[in-house]
């Protein structure tokens, strides 16, 4: 069974959301780094980029398979967690503490139209 912490957001695309004010940090959920298998590679924006919900920022390649990054929320990308360039199995190891990326939000209510844990941990088990 996957970790659902409750303190944080989900998409239906397995990302899950940290929200502190405007500022957003990204990451993939346990369950999508279990279902990916051995991570060996992660493609993360670049500071500065734009990136808007639903839509593309990344990609990340396991042994097994590649799964594009979507974004759950817009606004332009103020952090990227460089480390996962050398150690992208840091994902697999703790897949909340390994973060992608840190969004200033363009619209912070877009939050509003993510999943809490309870209904994302109901959408893992379907």
């Amino acid at each position: 069974m996957s970790k659902v912490l409750d303190n944080l957001l989900y998409s239906d695309s397995h990302e899950w959301v940290s929200v502190d004010g405007d500022v957003a940090t990204v990451g993939i959920s346990d369950y999508a780094q279990h279902a990916l298998g051995s991570i060996v590679y992660v493609d993360v924006p670049e500071e500065g980029d734009e990136v808007t919900a639903g839509e593309e920022f990344g990609a990340v390649e396991s042994v097994k398979a590649a799964s594009d990054l979507i974004s759950p929320v817009s606004g332009e990308v103020i952090e990227v967690n460089e480390a996962l360039a050398d150690e992208p199995g840091a994902i697999n190891n703790d897949a909340f503490g390994a973060w992608i990326m840190k969004v200033r939000m363009s619209d912070p209510s877009e939050v509003e139209k993510l999943l809490d844990a309870a209904a994302y941990a109901k959408l893992c088990e379907e």
